[in-house]
């Protein structure tokens, strides 16, 4: 019963956060429009929602739906539509994620370039065990990298190239090195010290204008998230405010997902 009402409860504050979007905002627009109306955090967050609930091709949706049951993904649906927007808008031909787990980014990622009809080859960081952090639970008894292999074959999709090595290892460090990346995700240890290595290492290698999206990072902003969201954890926030303006700009932001661009 507790399980029914809180889903109840959820379904009616993500009606209630659409439901006060601004009509002008209620139609497909893409991200340097959205960019030019300077939309608050909350703003952002109640277009992707609604972005993903009314625009998002069904397909993603499904993948959505299928990561979100049995838990095998975390995240939320805006994230969906946030990543749909920035792979429309920059069509990344080198993508990393930091932290793969069970592979949602990473599947989402290829079936994005394969519906925009683009080539990107994804890359990925991480482990592949329940090495968690100070803020992160993971199941023991999962295979990760074996369902990651299955999480893409259900998809039809081929393996990205994966490190598995945590992000701070000197093979994980050699890896992200080897290409300049047009959009990375630092989706990893959450933890203070770790978030940092990890953006030293990203934004090192980052190609000239590429973006670094930062997870859970929205903590000492303005955003306000609904029941059903988070405004993520003090390490990764604590990161985003030391970020150096003169390199970065913050671009665009859907809840903690905090998307920042190399301004060179």
């Amino acid at each position: 019963m507790f399980g029914v009402k809180q889903r109840l409860l959820n379904l009616a504050s993500r009606r209630f956060q659409m439901s006060r979007l601004k009509a002008e905002l209620k139609r497909p627009l893409p991200l340097g429009e959205l960019r030019r109306m300077s939309l608050s955090r909350d703003e952002q967050y109640r277009y992707c929602l609604y972005y993903f609930a009314h625009f998002l091709p069904a397909p993603l949706r499904e993948h959505r739906r299928y990561f979100n049951e049995s838990c095998r993904g975390f995240g939320e649906d805006a994230f969906h539509a946030m990543w749909y927007l920035l792979f429309q808008e920059f069509r990344p031909r080198q993508a990393l994620e930091i932290g793969v787990y069970r592979g949602q980014v990473v599947t989402l990622w290829k079936l994005l370039s394969r519906h925009l009809d683009f080539h990107c080859e994804v890359g990925g960081v991480s482990p592949f065990t329940a090495a968690g952090d100070s803020v992160s639970c993971y199941a023991d008894q999962v295979d990760y990298f074996e369902d990651l292999q299955l999480n893409h074959r259900y998809f039809g999709l081929p393996m990205p190239t994966v490190c598995r090595q945590l992000s701070t290892a000197p093979e994980a460090k050699e890896f992200i090195a080897r290409r300049a990346w047009d959009i990375m995700y630092i989706d990893g240890n959450h933890d203070y010290e770790i978030a940092r290595q990890d953006w030293a290492a990203c934004s090192q290698a980052l190609a000239p204008k590429g973006i670094i999206v930062l997870d859970d990072a929205a903590l000492h902003t303005d955003y306000h998230p609904p029941r059903f969201a988070t405004a993520g954890h003090p390490g990764p926030s604590r990161l985003a405010q030391e970020i150096p303006a003169g390199r970065f700009r913050e671009i665009f932001a859907a809840g903690h997902n905090r998307v920042f661009q190399r301004t060179d």
